[in-house]
């Protein structure tokens, strides 16, 4: 055996030159060479990373995948239980099956590429999103020192490309309120003129409704399982904890509503099912396409009344920070595209005028 200052070399019995080295207080192997040249040459570069900072130990990256993946997602005791479910499922669907045996040395730019495009070509939306999963889980490898760089290269990868949904009429609103069940008819003002999300009009409690003052305190929403349980949970950021003005046309249907509908008890659900039943996803689901198939419009999304609501608002002038406080997001960008949605909106009346001038002097 040869010695050196980092490792040795031994020669074996088949003629091949095997590296060795020291680590977790056991000798390890770093693989068989042609020449002894060869062995010291691996060990001199491994020496080199280590004073760089820059080794990986051979090791870990022999961990599959599917081994990986599934411990980082039982050590993310921070997600919320929607998102921590929405992960499993995305792997269990998207990844695994396909990358779930391959080790992390193995996981390539190339075969992540081809993964995702396999993906893309027909569920773009899935896609970016199982990426961006793969894409935080090999970061992770990366700050354990398991693998050196990560496979997930693929420009744009992550990002969805979410097609514009179409604003609502206000006559379309009034339609679309109208064809819902009485009980739920509240679900389609507060989402379009108070633009609250789903989970957060669902969460509203009695208490949250301040009537003297015309305001709502969004404090916590509720949301479903992929079964269909009901989570009830606190807004994911500050700005999602946030008191909202009402329209004074809809703070009166509101306390139609609390009079009518909801229970006296301060904690009691303003939006319940028939008879004070605890709403189901389905049931929601289920009176909300009954009533957008009633007005003719069944492409038409719950969420894209929050997103007319929004948009209104922006025509009105508002500002980006009050449309951010208005629709509970932490980031401008967000709410940006409802003022560039505004400012589309006013090309169209400048083109309309544009017409008139155009009309009157003919």
């Amino acid at each position: 055996m040869t010695r050196r200052h980092f490792g040795s070399v031994r020669k074996r019995p088949s003629g091949r030159w095997q590296a060795l080295y020291w680590q977790d207080e056991r000798v390890q192997s770093a693989g068989t060479f042609a020449t002894k040249a060869d062995a010291q040459a691996c060990l001199s570069a491994m020496e080199t990373d280590l004073r760089r900072g820059k080794w990986i130990d051979p090791r870990g990256g022999q961990v599959t995948l599917d081994s990986f993946a599934n411990e980082w997602l039982q050590q993310r005791t921070d997600l919320a239980e929607r998102t921590a479910e929405l992960y499993r499922h995305v792997l269990d669907k998207h990844i695994l099956p396909v990358l779930g045996t391959t080790t992390l040395a193995e996981l390539s730019p190339t075969k992540v590429r081809a993964w995702h495009s396999n993906i893309a070509k027909d569920h773009p939306a899935t896609a970016s999103k199982a990426y961006r999963l793969l894409s935080s889980i090999m970061r992770t490898a990366v700050v354990d020192g398991i693998v050196l760089t990560t496979p997930c290269k693929v420009e744009g990868a992550g990002i969805e490309h979410a097609a514009e949904r179409p604003t609502a009429s206000v006559v379309e609103i009034e339609s679309i309120t109208k064809a819902m069940p009485e009980h739920l008819q509240i679900v389609v003002q507060l989402a379009t003129w108070c633009q609250l999300r789903r989970g957060e009009i669902l969460g509203l409690r009695r208490k949250d409704i301040d009537v003297k003052h015309d305001v709502i305190h969004i404090a916590q929403s509720r949301t479903f399982g992929m079964d269909g349980k009901p989570i009830v949970k606190l807004p994911k950021t500050a700005a999602g904890r946030r008191t909202i003005s009402v329209p004074r046309p809809v703070m009166a249907s509101l306390r139609q509503h609390l009079a009518t509908f909801t229970s006296i008890e301060p904690d009691a659900l303003v939006v319940s099912g028939k008879g004070g039943t605890l709403l189901s996803r389905d049931a929601l689901q289920g009176s909300w396409e009954s009533a957008r198939l009633a007005v003719g419009r069944p492409d038409r999304r719950l969420h894209d009344m929050r997103h007319t609501g929004l948009t209104l608002a922006a025509a009105t002038g508002a500002t980006t920070s009050e449309l951010m406080h208005r629709a509970g997001h932490s980031s401008a960008p967000a709410a940006l595209r409802y003022q560039h949605a505004t400012r589309d909106r006013d090309r169209r009346l400048s083109e309309a005028l544009e017409t008139m001038i155009s009309d009157s002097d003919n």
